[in-house]
């Protein structure tokens, strides 16, 4: 199955069950295991398994396979592995406490211009 094409579905299938802050990541220069990392908020247990549940559905109907779920048992981070593109479904609190964004994510910018600026203010002062 082509990777757009695949991704496209998984996105579609998040939404369909209101997902928030969808955000997708072409990890292909990061690593060789997978092509898209794509990271989801859910509310509730209860919509993190339904929107991991759905999600199977779709990808499984559109041709997909589906090589393992993690974490459904609790509902608070959910891990669906599709072979080339993995998502991660998890509650707000959850996900800004791991912040996936920045593993996955483009680098973020250096600060240390910033401390160097404000040593050097501190210490004139």
């Amino acid at each position: 199955m082509d990777i757009r094409k695949m991704q496209k579905v998984a996105v579609s299938a998040l939404e369909d069950i209101k997902a928030r802050d969808i955000e997708v990541f072409d990890v292909r220069h990061l690593t060789s295991l997978f092509d898209r990392v794509i990271i989801a908020t859910a509310e509730s247990a209860r919509q993190t398994k339904a929107l991991a549940n759905n999600l199977r559905e779709k990808l499984k109907a559109a041709g997909a396979s589906i090589q393992g779920v993690e974490g459904e048992e609790s509902g608070d981070w959910v891990l669906v592995d599709a072979g080339d593109i993995i998502v991660h479904i998890m509650q707000p609190a959850t996900r800004e406490f791991y912040n996936l964004e920045e593993l996955w994510g483009a680098p973020a910018p250096r600060r240390r211009a910033a401390r160097k600026r404000t040593a050097e203010a501190g210490a004139s002062a």
